[in-house]
């Protein structure tokens, strides 16, 4: 049996396959609304086979972007263009899902291919926060510390867009809490100075992550499938490790979260990370065996190394990113390299499915 075209059940929704879009942030919105863009980039990789396509991270609050040029849902107005690239994923046979997220203190930067420099103020940029007043690098804003009622108010954000992306038609909602953005932030001792009940402890630095998907939860229905993504390593002594993130999945399994997809690092700029193909997949595997759902992440290029990680029960999910951008339509390409016959392809396209 080929498991990575094997469907998944979660919840009410069920997944064609096992691949997963990760998300990717594109840096080409205004004002946080879709564009043809947006649409072609996730519309060609549900066109392509993968079982799960996620947006890019979409901020909850305008100075929760990564970017000025990031998607947001913080607004009504939203929800017109992302529903109608939600429908055409479906249309293709994939779910929809969605990323949800607040930057912190590593908002308010251009894009990568303008050199990632803090936007100011007078530019379009806004004033960081985070939970403490620490910056993440010396070339990165000064982020104001988190009030009580600031972290309350992005709390409640976080529901307001989860009621936002239900009315868009997304199945899947993923919480950001990898890369150093904010709720990695509180997650992590490094970030989180606090003395308050949102720091010191294992539980308070969990508390701001708690509070979002409680509020989440009062929008989105127990039916449909709740994903959180994590850094599951810092990659620092000291900071937050695998065996923390173990203890987490074991909080937030009785909370109604689904799956956790395992990433790392970001948190800080002076981590010292081996990257590797499969070099994150330890994560997946270490935090599965709580009893977790787990997707494995990071340099899965082949077919083969996919199939690999399924059938070691490493993982039950794999999440791609780069090796997508580089080909849409990988999905397709791993059934004919993993012999698997019965991969649907889009009827537009038939002629091509076999070499003649």
């Amino acid at each position: 049996m080929v498991k990575l075209f094997t469907p998944l059940h979660i919840k009410s929704v069920t997944l064609k396959n096992r691949i997963v879009v990760s998300p990717m942030c594109q840096y080409s919105a205004i004002d946080g609304f879709t564009n043809d863009w947006h649409l072609v980039h996730l519309g060609s990789r549900a066109v392509g086979g993968a079982g799960l396509v996620f947006t890019e991270a979409i901020a909850v609050t305008p100075n929760g972007r990564i970017s000025p040029q990031d998607l947001g849902l913080w607004k009504d107005e939203h929800i017109d263009g992302l529903r109608r690239i939600t429908q055409f994923i479906e249309q293709q046979g994939a779910v929809p899902g969605i990323q949800l997220a607040h930057a912190g203190r590593k908002s308010s930067m251009t894009s990568p291919w303008m050199g990632n420099k803090i936007v100011p103020e007078n530019e379009g940029g806004w004033q960081t926060v985070a939970p403490s007043a620490v910056a993440f690098a010396d070339d990165y804003s000064q982020p104001d510390e988190l009030t009580i009622e600031g972290v309350s108010s992005i709390v409640q954000a976080f529901r307001g867009a989860a009621k936002r992306a239900m009315e868009a038609g997304f199945k899947v909602l993923e919480i950001h809490g990898a890369h150093g953005y904010l709720v990695n932030e509180f997650l992590s001792p490094l970030s989180n100075l606090r003395t308050d009940e949102y720091g010191g402890s294992f539980d308070n630095r969990c508390r701001f992550l708690l509070e979002v998907i409680d509020a989440i939860k009062t929008e989105w229905p127990d039916t449909l499938p709740l994903f959180l993504r994590i850094s599951a390593s810092d990659w620092v002594d000291g900071g937050w490790s695998v065996e923390d993130s173990e203890l987490l999945a074991a909080m937030l399994k009785e909370k109604g979260v689904d799956v956790m997809d395992c990433s790392s690092g970001g948190v800080v700029s002076y981590a010292k990370i081996a990257a590797r193909p499969n070099y994150q997949v330890p994560f997946a595997e270490a935090v599965r065996k709580t009893g977790m759902m787990t997707g494995a992440v990071g340099i899965i290029t082949t077919a083969e190394q996919a199939e690999e990680i399924l059938q070691k029960e490493q993982a039950d999910l794999i999440f791609m990113a780069r090796e997508l951008l580089r080909d849409p339509y990988f999905p397709l390409r791993a059934a004919r390299d993993l012999e698997y016959e019965e991969m649907p392809w889009p009827p537009q396209y038939e002629r091509a499915k076999r070499k003649k």
